[in-house]
């Protein structure tokens, strides 16, 4: 297999591991690429040489590769996935942040993960993604979502009015800070922060969930994900920020409707046989961890 190489160039914690990588690679004969970014780092902090860098460095981690490692957290995976777009490169989460959810491997267990690839044992789980049309403004954004896309109030700003429509039919007006449409994937990112549910992947639904609603009975919604769903912010004179996994730009212009859909194409994780998403649910939410009981005064 060829490896493809990327990850957040702003945490020192991935340049060590990825040195150790490389060199463990090319001792044993796999082709990989590494992101001219990452190259460079390495480079800069005396782990590699420039002739090194000069044959290995790519702009394109994901041409022609069948896997791309991405050194991070989940952050770095989101960004690794927008790298890739619909061209369906499998990406392997290498875990260098705090919780995680779609990292699957820790940063000192790489090297086993790659012989898991080698022998073949691993599986590919598909993950849908949103589409994002935007009517009235053009932010420089991308425009599909594997984690979620993101309405929030500008600063000190009071709350803003969202309409929503399923279909073209009214759902509600949400006076909120804001509102998130998430994919399952993006179900414990921000959404689950704000009191959405926990979404199993595959499970072909979004959930919508309001950012400090103003009414209490303003309720995260699940939809089935083959509806369209049109939000527009009614607030005039309040500039709100939109977000699409993490990547936002302020929107200044009325009238502006929102139109999210199922994106065609999928993001493809590479999952292992001893993980599953319970596991990973139950690890990184600690459940089940950190009670005690005691029985006839002893504690069990």
């Amino acid at each position: 297999m060829t490896y493809g190489i990327t990850g957040n160039p702003t945490k020192e914690a991935v340049w060590t591991p990825i040195a150790a990588l490389t060199r463990w690679l090319y001792r044993k004969g796999l082709p990989f690429r590494l992101h001219r970014t990452i190259a460079d780092g390495l480079c800069s902090r005396g782990k590699c040489d420039e002739a090194f860098a000069a044959e290995f460095a790519t702009d394109d981690p994901a041409d022609g590769v069948d896997v791309l490692l991405s050194f991070g957290g989940d952050g770095s995976l989101l960004r690794s996935a927008h790298l890739i777009g619909d061209r369906g490169v499998p990406i392997l989460g290498v875990n260098a942040g705090r919780l995680g959810f779609l990292s699957v491997v820790e940063i000192g267990e790489v090297e086993e993960a790659v012989q898991a690839l080698e022998a073949g044992a691993y599986r590919v789980e598909d993950r849908a993604a949103l589409m994002l049309e935007i009517e009235g403004a053009e932010p420089r954004l991308p425009r599909w979502a594997l984690n979620d896309i993101v309405i929030d109030k500008t600063g000190t700003a009071s709350m803003i009015a969202i309409e929503a429509e399923v279909d073209g039919k009214p759902l509600n007006t949400y006076w909120a800070d804001g509102l998130i449409v998430a994919t399952p994937t993006g179900a414990t990112a921000y959404s689950l922060s704000v009191g959405g549910p926990i979404l199993t992947p595959g499970s072909g639904v979004v959930v919508v969930t309001p950012i400090a609603p103003h009414t209490l009975t303003a309720r995260p919604i699940v939809l089935h994900d083959s509806v369209e769903i049109a939000l527009r912010v009614t607030t005039r004179g309040h500039p709100y920020v939109l977000a699409v996994d993490g990547i936002s730009a302020v929107v200044e212009a009325s009238d502006v409707t929102l139109r999210v859909r199922r994106a065609p194409h999928k993001v493809r994780l590479v999952q292992f046989a001893e993980r599953d998403y319970f596991s990973t649910i139950r690890e990184k939410l600690m459940w089940g961890q950190g009670a005690v009981f005691e029985v006839d005064g002893e504690d069990e």
